[in-house]
């Protein structure tokens, strides 16, 4: 008898629409529009055509008076295009916090910290009043359609901040979209006739990959708005002349790697048990001409070396960092000795990068650094791999503190911490004092789960890590999840909070939880359909404490620490303490 095998359909592109309700009507519409009226139709690719890009991954929004499209510092996977009515720009100043659904930074004085040890509730997770209590000029509404903020005096906000007009046709958050950064400022809408399109960042670049107009208008505006700030920042542009930094600016070629939704496709490894850094995308190969500098703009890039038949990671490189600058430079300086890159870059996750291509930086950018300031030349020794430079020393985290405990780091991505808690288990006695501490400081709720993956003595518990690259703020529709404004520790304004549960499903460590919340009198709240109210719950680093995170200051035996895994030479000192 033959064997049956169950047979299922491959996934395809749009087997998820970002809009089930958008209708042959509206793409019909939306063709007539501009910029979609003027793309060529024949440039698309047949099983990605224009109509299916705005049918599948488009969705049509309508805003009504003061309600908040984007808010700054939230970080979204999309743009938007302006299809009627208007909206405003908040420039300077900016809105307050309390006015965008967060919560207000405020530490609690000496007596309330103390007084923490007998006056929390008995049940867990209790809300007061003042904690749900919301801000008087900010309105939360949640329904079938979503969610949103609303800007209660729009006439008031107009007047006291500078704001400007974006009409039919502007086009916005595409930056932020595309280079995984927040978004830089608030937008809200301006009367009851606002209609934007919404088009997620997988549709935003199949656009750009096929229509060369819109992919031109975006890095026009790219360069105009975000390159010059950006180099500025960077040590070895700060001397150029504005002409200068033009004819960088100029000749700046951008580019994405990866995949956007690196954190569902993580879990999906980790479960499997399938990381191979062999499988990333190569930004740059070691043994290949140094054409360009690169700098990361954000996310993660592993930097590796050949070492035998595979690679040795030697370091992680975050935003800020440059690739090829040392090669360039030493070619620069002699011609004659030229070398190909030392190392292989790789693509972890979703990795948005700046490239200055080699003949602008020999012609503009190396000419005004001063000889002190530039990376060393490479020896002989290095080249011929007898010796080991001091520049290769501090590139090499991974000999600092051990080539397992490297890659057990990378391969799970904990070098997106910017608060990771690590736990020496050799100092660890299991006194549990870190989670009483923890739950004395929440309200006798603890935050974190004293257990977690393991390397050789180290463990990296299942806590909120405070992410560099903090994938659980995608998609909140109040904001309610965001950053701090004074530590930029991520934490959940529970005011806001709807408990949709967005965050928890974004996040690649299962560090935030949903929970049932309790009145003071223990009774569990509910809403207008005696459902109970669900909230996000996660370590919030004490924001609210005089000293900081309350585990890493109980902890009798300093087995516990809270670190920036960007910063391996302060790790190294830990584990070698």
């Amino acid at each position: 008898m033959d064997t049956v095998h169950f047979v299922i359909d491959k996934p395809q592109r749009w087997d998820s629409s970002f809009d089930p309700d958008m209708s042959e009507a509206d793409v019909t519409r939306l063709m007539a529009l501009r910029p979609f009226s003027e793309m060529d139709l024949e440039k698309f690719s047949k099983r990605t055509p224009l109509s299916g890009i705005l049918k599948n991954d488009a969705r049509i929004r309508r805003f009504k008076n003061g309600e908040i499209i984007v808010r700054a510092g939230d970080y979204g996977s999309s743009a938007f295009l302006v299809l009627s009515g208007h909206a405003r720009v908040v420039l300077n100043p900016g809105l307050p916090a309390s006015m965008l659904g967060r919560r207000k930074s405020q530490r609690k004085g000496l007596f309330e910290i103390v007084a923490q040890l007998w006056t929390n509730p008995r049940d867990p997770e209790v809300r007061t009043e003042a904690e749900l209590e919301q801000d008087s000029g900010v309105k939360a509404r949640s329904g079938s359609k979503g969610a949103g903020v609303f800007l209660q005096d729009v006439p008031r906000i107009l007047d006291e901040h500078k704001t400007a007009t974006m009409s039919a046709g502007d086009f916005f958050g595409e930056i932020a979209a595309l280079s995984r950064t927040s978004r830089t400022a608030t937008i809200f809408a301006v009367g009851d006739a606002t209609e934007l399109l919404e088009i997620r960042w997988q549709g935003l670049r199949d656009l750009l990959r096929f229509d060369v107009h819109l992919r031109h208008h975006i890095d026009r505006i790219y360069r105009e708005r975000t390159l010059a700030t950006h180099l500025r920042e960077i040590p070895i542009f700060k001397r150029l002349s504005d002409e200068q930094l033009k004819r960088v600016i100029e000749q700046t070629q951008f580019g994405t790697y990866g995949d956007y939704d690196w954190s569902g496709d993580y879990k999906r490894l980790a479960k499997e048990g399938k990381h191979s850094p062999e499988k990333e995308t190569i930004i740059a190969q070691e043994g290949d001409y140094p054409n360009g500098v690169v700098l990361i703009r954000s996310g993660f890039a592993r930097l590796s070396q050949k070492f035998g038949h595979g690679h040795r990671t030697l370091n992680y490189l975050g935003a800020g960092c440059e690739f090829g600058l040392r090669e360039i430079a030493h070619n620069w300086r002699h011609p004659a000795d030229a070398v190909p890159f030392q190392q292989t870059l790789r693509v972890i996750g979703y990795t948005h990068v700046i490239v200055v291509p080699t003949a602008v930086m020999e012609e503009v950018v190396l000419p005004t650094v001063a000889e002190s300031a530039l990376p060393p030349i490479f020896t002989p020794g290095e080249l011929a791999e007898t010796e080991v430079s001091e520049t290769t020393r501090t590139l090499d985290a991974g000999a600092k503190i051990g080539p397992e405990l490297m890659e057990f780091l990378t391969e799970n991505r904990f070098f997106n911490g910017s608060s990771t808690m690590v736990i020496d288990l050799e100092r660890c006695t299991r006194c549990d004092d870190c989670v009483r501490a923890c739950a004395t400081t929440n309200e006798g709720n603890p935050r974190f789960l004293r257990h977690g993956q393991i390397s050789g003595r180290i463990m990296v518990a299942n806590s909120c890590m405070h992410c560099a690259d903090p994938v659980c703020l995608i998609g909140c529709p109040t904001g309610a999840i965001h950053r701090g404004q004074v530590g930029g520790e991520v934490i959940v304004n529970q005011a806001t909070c709807i408990g949709c549960s967005i965050c928890s499903n974004n996040c690649p460590y299962e560090a935030i939880r949903m929970v049932e919340i309790r009145e003071e009198d223990g009774a569990f709240m509910v809403d207008k359909d005696m459902r109970p109210i669900v909230k996000a719950t996660k370590c919030d680093k004490c924001s609210d404490q005089i000293g900081g995170p309350a585990c890493e200051r109980s902890c009798p035996h300093g087995a516990l620490k809270r670190m920036d895994m960007n910063n391996l030479d302060a790790f190294a000192k830990w584990l070698h303490r």
